[in-house]
């Protein structure tokens, strides 16, 4: 099982306030979690208007679902927002789903 993280910065260049940042950001946080079904939320700049940095999370069983649907995030960015893409990266962290519990 892995848990995938990926951290997503954007440059919202026409923002010229937080609200209009705000707006930006609330619209694909929430197109990414209905179009993929992951958790997304906002993690850093927050108090920058025209920067964002947002991590999407989920759960898959192996490393080709998880650099395909992470391949299919980005280029969903790329063309579903008004920000452009400053940069990403991401991280998968393996689990042994039969491990005991403590």
């Amino acid at each position: 099982m892995l848990v995938v993280v990926a951290l997503f910065e954007l440059h919202i260049e026409f923002a010229h306030s937080l609200k209009e940042k705000r707006m930006v950001v609330k619209s694909l946080r929430d197109k990414l979690s209905h179009t993929f079904k992951v958790a997304t939320n906002e993690v850093a700049m927050h108090d920058v208007h025209q920067q964002a940095r947002l991590a999407v999370s989920f759960i898959t069983l192996e490393h080709a679902q998880a650099d395909g649907l992470l391949d299919k995030i980005v280029d969903f960015i790329e063309s579903n927002t008004d920000a452009r893409l400053a940069g990403w990266t991401s991280e998968k962290l393996e689990f042994d789903p039969m491990a005991g519990l403590s």
